[in-house]
């Protein structure tokens, strides 16, 4: 029905919620011809590179490969605290994150500290500030998928590139990044299909503002087929972001069958 429905002109007001037409591919010329989607797809694909290819991926496995080798005392403390983060649900850590970024909020009493001036954060640095966020949100996930990876790397491999003279460096690129390069690329199509579709949480962050600065592609979806009422215009635009999420996942399977 959503690929029916983009090819048509559906309303919730007017004559088209009455009689609704199809129109061809006239959505998706006026998509393309508009700025704000340019907007919001330059907007999504930062955030899905910054938050999490770059992001999620780097903190979840610095986390999982320092925890390695650590006592399980240790480790289930340092999970359990961050799992935190990951099992709150988006509304909440939106609100969270909002007490704590505000004008009057958590950090800048802590700046006030040492005598710096309030920062606006969610208005000077709006999209950082949800990137930070997601990455807080969701690096557990990708600690979890690589904390089962390392632990299922057979130590004898690990031992005899130790007794050859391999350093920590060499032992982590030709032996640990190798081995668990079929969990990197699995959890990095599921971080990504979960990122490009991220909505509650920048929607109560910013609302997509200031302007257009944090509008990503979900946000400018709801606010085409919901705000502005436009329901075949704005499940056009949810069929692109169909279509760049299986272009991604398939980029990344193809990846993992190159040796």
């Amino acid at each position: 029905m959503t690929f029916y429905f983009s090819f048509t002109n559906m309303s919730l007001t007017g004559a088209a919620a009455r009689d609704t037409q199809f129109v061809g591919f006239d959505n998706f010329i006026r998509m393309f011809q508009d700025p704000s989607f340019k907007t919001s797809v330059i907007n999504t694909i930062v955030f899905l590179i910054a938050s999490a290819v770059i992001g999620q991926q780097i903190v979840g496995f610095l986390v999982a490969y320092l925890m390695k080798q650590k006592a399980r005392p240790f480790r289930r403390i340092i999970g359990i605290l961050i799992l935190a983060g990951w099992i709150t649900p988006e509304i909440v850590v939106a609100f969270v994150w909002f007490a704590f970024l505000s004008d009057s909020g958590t950090l800048n009493i802590m700046l006030g500290f040492i005598n710096i001036e309030p920062i606006a954060w969610l208005l000077k640095f709006p999209l950082v500030s949800v990137i930070f966020v997601n990455i807080w949100h969701g690096a557990a996930f990708s600690m979890l998928m690589y904390q089962a990876a390392l632990d299922d790397i057979p130590q004898e491999v690990e031992e005899a590139s130790k007794i050859d003279g391999a350093n920590a460096w060499q032992r982590l690129w030709r032996i640990t990044l190798p081995i668990i390069k079929g969990s990197a690329v699995t959890n990095m199509v599921l971080v990504t299909l979960q990122t490009l579709g991220v909505f509650t949480l920048i929607y109560a962050l910013t609302g997509g503002g200031p302007g257009e600065k944090t509008t990503t592609l979900p946000i400018f979806m709801y606010d085409q087929a919901f705000v502005n009422y436009q329901l075949g215009y704005g499940t056009a635009i949810s069929l692109v972001l169909l279509v760049i999420g299986i272009s991604l996942s398939l980029l990344y399977i193809r990846f993992l069958k190159t040796d």
